[in-house]
């Protein structure tokens, strides 16, 4: 076990006692490159309901599929998990000694849920008009690969704005773009599932990627 990871596992535990129950911290370990078991560590994991060994979270995804010069710590955003619980969470990336690469993902989630439903109800008694109470919309949590490539296809569909079986070409190229800029096909068989989702060949999918990888040159 590295050092870098022992020293880890030491500010994770003092800073969920710190910070108590409603306080999870959860490291990803990047330098085994098993995608479906990246967690290694996690203190109060009952806020997502999850353990070690569970797969990684939308922002592993993001990480492993961009340069690592291009990363800065993600701060305090929202995430949700799979049974409503609204977390604020901030993601810190641990870097090699070289600088070029990360090897860990220290993030803290912290459920805000009670502080949520206050916030409502103090809204609710002094507002004229409705309001929008979350301006963000939070990302959701998963325990595994396969629950997390399910949830970056929903908000693939979510973005285009219809059915995958009423999208024409270029919809469907925007939808596959969004996937492969969240890292979606960084994940174990997903051309065979998006493939049969958007009802096209893997050749076609592909080339859709391609297209978008050809746009993405040009604007450079």
């Amino acid at each position: 076990m590295s050092y870098t990871l022992d020293l880890l596992k030491q500010i994770a535990d003092g800073l969920a006692r710190q910070f108590g129950i409603d306080c999870e911290i959860v490291i990803h370990d990047l330098t085994k490159h098993d995608l479906e078991h990246s967690i290694v560590h996690i203190n109060n994991g009952h806020v997502s309901n999850r353990q070690e060994g569970d797969g990684p979270s939308r922002v592993v995804l993001q990480t492993l599929h961009k340069d690592p010069a291009t990363l800065k710590d993600h701060l305090g955003y929202l995430t949700r998990t799979s049974n409503g619980k609204i977390l604020k969470s901030s993601t810190f990336y641990i870097r090699n000694k070289e600088g070029n690469s990360i090897d860990y993902l220290f993030s803290i989630n912290y459920d805000i849920s009670g502080l949520v439903a206050v916030d409502r109800s103090i809204k609710s008694f002094i507002d004229t008009e409705s309001q929008t109470d979350l301006k963000q919309q939070p990302e959701q949590i998963v325990n595994n690969v396969n629950d997390l490539l399910d949830t970056l296809i929903e908000q693939s569909v979510a973005l285009v704005g219809k059915p995958a079986a009423l999208m024409n070409k270029e919809e469907k190229v925007t939808a596959i773009q969004f996937l492969n800029d969240a890292g979606a096909f960084l994940i174990t068989k997903s051309g065979d599932k998006v493939s049969k989702y958007f009802g096209i060949s893997k050749f076609t999918l592909y080339t859709y990627i391609d297209v978008n990888s050809r746009k993405a040159e040009d604007k450079k």
